[in-house]
């Protein structure tokens, strides 16, 4: 009986998922919506019918504190204050006197436009829009909640606890004791305890601006009151040349443009190229690290080089290893065409004697040496789009067409786990993507095998690529692992790195056929455990240990198999 129910509920917020997406589609189709109209109605009961776990309390009378912190991490400063919001392509804001406002945990472009509005430029594909939309529906959810509480029905005064709030929030400095005071009144309004405030007020202040978490409960507040009292509503827009240019790869195709141009430039196109989808330091630290700081580090091993690197401040040992690796085969190429996707190309012909910490085989002749072609994390859909266009030969002008000599693809990312904890290993044997019949089963070169004796767990079977990480649901992420299907963990860009793949060497015929692919996640969070879902922080040094690890097999199967 008790099964039943639970598969139940799994059909219900499967069902709301896909009442979210269908309805986030006919909004872009539609240009614009208010949150407070039918639309906008739709979108948040979906969303408190679905009850994401990252979003916690969200259906529940208290306001949701941990998800409101990691819901701000990606939204632009500021647009808690903004009644007009505008997703739009790049329409050239850049070259205007406004400066960009880039989320502490997403990649994205925003300007605030006037005191009232705030423009975000998509350029990473539909993804993006469903994250944003998500968002701010999670934020106008929390904002009704405030309102709710502090209007009185009859008479649209407001209470006293409200009056307090929007007294310290206006006010230019406080002194210890009106702060205690004020979250007092706001740890009222939002039904949580003096102490959990105190708590969010501290991860939210900053030097600049330490009452930041009481101005953001004023406004969240203020904007639902003057909704209900005045009708001067919300309104979400999505530009004509967003609807125009989504889908059409705009983005992707100018980004993979510029990257055969530079391997062309370099004498790189017909070398063999190893893809690796990770960060930008793992693969050139472990490339060059040891020997770039053999005399600061006589005697660590490569764990403590890697930990010391990660830790902010350390600037000048990350500078030196970058200034080794710049002159033993490294290419840059920052970002200029939207995606936020830089890449670091690393020409293994021109490593110098002693540089780098793993060794090519004797007796390769330099033009048949590998370039390690090393590109910065996709966002969900956008994998497909710049795999997609990467994959495709390079056509120069008035010339025929090269086809790149793709020997191996490997992808390293983080990814929720569904049996295991944070800093765990996931090795998958397949991709399916949530809510669609699309599965990819594959060869992958990587094994569990590969990881034991590392202290870390190991799993292997089915990844799931989920339409946004912010939408998982317990009942759902339950039944993907207990049933026939064994998911192992959860991630976004999976299934559209596969299908990118599989169209070019089985479809396309653009790159070798048996081409060598290498997947490897590490659990950044585990969304079936209360208190380990994204909302609860970051992995910090705990992410360290499996990146390395991760890198490290990649690299040896790479240079092994040349």
């Amino acid at each position: 009986m008790s099964n039943f129910k639970e598969t139940t509920r799994a059909q219900e917020s499967t069902n709301a998922i896909e009442r979210l997406y269908v309805t986030m589609r006919h909004l872009f189709n539609r240009g614009f919506y208010k949150p407070t109209g039918v639309s906008g109605e739709s979108l948040k009961n979906a969303l408190l019918l679905l009850r994401p776990e990252i979003y916690g309390s969200i259906a529940e009378e208290k306001t949701e504190l941990d998800g409101l912190i990691y819901v701000l991490d990606r939204l632009p400063e500021g647009i808690h204050e903004c009644r007009y919001i505008n997703l739009t392509s790049d329409e050239g804001y850049a070259s205007s006197h406004l400066k960009p406002i880039i989320p502490p945990k997403r990649r994205r472009n925003c300007y605030r436009i006037d005191q009232e509005q705030m423009n975000i430029e998509i350029t990473r594909g539909r993804s993006d829009i469903y994250d944003i939309l998500t968002h701010l529906t999670f934020l106008f959810i929390e904002s009704q909640k405030i309102a709710d509480k502090v209007l009185i029905e009859e008479t649209h005064e407001t209470i006293r606890d409200w009056k307090k709030l929007e007294a310290a929030a206006t006010k230019e400095k406080l002194s210890q004791a009106e702060k205690e005071t004020a979250l007092i009144h706001t740890a009222s309004i939002l039904g949580r305890s003096f102490l959990e405030v105190i708590d969010i007020y501290k991860k939210l202040g900053r030097k600049s601006d330490p009452e930041r978490f009481l101005k953001i409960i004023y406004w969240l507040g203020k904007l639902a009151i003057e909704e209900e009292t005045g009708g001067e509503k919300r309104i979400i827009t999505f530009s004509t040349l967003l609807r125009e240019r989504l889908g059409h790869h705009i983005h992707g195709e100018q980004w993979a443009n510029t990257v055969k141009d530079t391997l062309n430039k370099h004498g790189l196109l017909q070398r063999p190229i190893h893809i690796i989808s990770a960060n930008m330091h793992s693969v050139m630290n472990s490339l060059y690290a040891k020997k770039a700081l053999k005399n600061e580090f006589p005697e660590n091993g490569s764990l403590e080089i890697y930990e010391q690197l990660s830790q902010e401040g350390n600037n000048k040992l990350q500078d030196k290893v970058t200034a080794v690796a710049r002159k033993n085969g490294m290419i840059e190429i920052d970002d200029v065409s939207g995606t936020n996707i830089d890449v670091q190309i690393f020409d293994m012909a021109k490593l110098g004697r002693d540089a780098c910490c793993y060794e090519l085989p004797g007796g390769i002749p330099d033009a048949e040496k590998p370039v390690i072609f090393v590109m910065d994390y996709a966002f969900g859909e956008q994998a497909y789009e710049t795999i997609d266009e990467l994959l495709k030969p390079y056509r120069p002008k008035d010339k025929p067409p090269v086809f790149l000599d793709v020997a191996s693809i490997s992808i390293m990312g983080k990814a929720g786990i569904l049996e295991g904890g944070k800093g765990d290993l996931m090795i998958p044997n397949a991709h399916m993507f949530e809510g669609t019949a699309d599965n990819y089963p594959f060869q992958n070169e990587l094994s569990g095998a590969d990881f034991e004796g590392n202290g870390l767990k190991v799993r292997e079977g089915t990844m799931v690529t989920v339409l946004g990480t912010s939408l998982q649901n317990r009942d759902i992420l339950k039944f993907f692992h207990d049933s026939t299907w064994g998911v192992i963990g959860l991630e976004m860009e999976g299934v559209h790195y596969q299908k990118a793949i599989q169209s070019a060497s089985k479809i396309r015929k653009s790159i070798r056929e048996d081409v060598k692919v290498r997947y490897a996640y590490y659990a950044s969070d585990n969304p079936l455990e209360t208190g380990s879902t994204l909302a609860s922080g970051g992995l910090g040094k705990a992410g360290v240990k499996p990146t390395y690890l991760i890198t490290d097999k990649i690299l040896k199967q790479i240079f092994n198999s040349i």
